[in-house]
C-alpha cells in the first residue's frame, strides 16, 4: 500500500499577518480538509512565523524541521496551502521539488488557482514547472514597476520605502512618531543595557501590548530591523 502519511507547511511572513486568508489557522484548516479529503493522514504541521518567502527553504527556521518530520514519520507526502508558501524563485521551487522526487516524496499544492495539484503525476509535475515559472515572471515584472515608480519618487525627491518604525511619512517627508520613539528608545535599553536577545526582546514588547506598525505581535527581524537603523533614530 502506497504511504499516505503526510505532513504540512504553513507560512506567515511579518507584513502578511492581519491579510484575511494568509493565517496560520486558514491554512491549517485548508490543508487538514484537504488531507481528509486526498486520503492523507496528517501526522504534523510545520508553522513558520515572520519569515520571508525570498527566504530559501532550506535556510528558514523551520526548514530543517520539515525534513526532520519527514524522516521522523517516514511520511511520503508534503502538503502546503499555495505554492509561495513553501517557494518564491523557480530555482529553489524546482531544485527542492526534484530532490523530493528523487526520493519518493510527493509535494501537494491546495491552492494553486483555485484547483488543488501535486506532483504524484506527470500531469501535475508539468503544471508545477509552469506555474512556478510563471509565478516568477510576476514577481519580476512587478519588480520592475516598482523600481520605475521609485525612481520617480526620488526624481521629485519624496520619501521611497517601508516607513520604519518610529516614523509616519508626511508629504513626502519622514516625520519623527512621539509613542514609537520611545519604543524604539526602550528596545536600544533592553539590548544594550540589559543584553537581551531579539527573541526576548520581541516577547517582552508582545506581552506588554506595545503597538506594532500594522498590529500583532513583536518578531526578532522586526526588532533586529529597528537596531540596524540606529543612526536614523539618532538623527530624529
Amino acid at each position: 500500500m502506497q504511504n499516505g502519511t503526510a505532513i504540512a507547511y504553513i507560512r506567515v511572513s511579518t507584513n502578511e499577518q492581519a491579510q484575511e486568508g494568509v493565517s496560520l489557522a486558514a491554512q491549517e484548516e485548508r490543508v487538514r480538509a484537504y488531507c481528509i479529503a486526498a486520503g492523507l493522514q496528517l501526522a504534523g504541521i510545520i508553522r513558520e512565523e515572520g519569515i520571508s518567502g525570498k527566504v530559501e527553504l532550506s535556510k528558514r527556521p523551520q526548514g530543517s524541521r520539515l525534513a526532520q518530520a519527514m524522516k521522523k514519520h517516514g511520511a511520503a507526502h508534503i502538503v502546503t496551502l499555495k505554492l509561495d508558501r513553501l517557494f518564491r524563485n523557480t530555482r529553489d521551487a524546482l531544485g527542492t521539488v526534484d530532490r523530493w522526487d528523487k526520493a519518493g516524496i510527493s509535494l501537494h499544492i491546495v491552492d494553486m488557482g483555485g484547483q488543488a495539484i501535486s506532483t504524484t503525476s506527470a500531469v501535475g509535475r508539468m503544471f508545477l514547472t509552469m506555474l512556478a515559472g510563471f509565478a516568477q515572471f510576476e514577481r519580476d515584472l512587478t519588480s520592475e514597476r516598482t523600481r520605475a515608480a521609485m525612481a520617480h519618487k526620488r526624481m521629485k525627491q519624496e520619501f521611497v520605502g517601508t516607513v520604519p518604525y518610529g516614523f509616519t511619512c508626511e508629504g513626502g517627508q519622514l516625520v519623527p512618531d512621539a509613542t514609537e520613539q520611545a519604543l524604539v528608545a526602550r528596545i536600544f535599553l533592553l539590548r544594550e543595557e540589559m543584553g537581551l536577545t531579539l527573541q526576548a526582546i520581541a516577547d517582552v514588547l508582545t506581552e506588554d501590548g506595545a503597538p506594532t506598525k500594522r498590529g500583532g505581535r513583536w518578531y526578532p527581524s522586526t526588532v533586529k530591523s529597528i537596531l540596524r537603523n540606529k543612526a536614523l533614530y539618532t538623527a530624529a
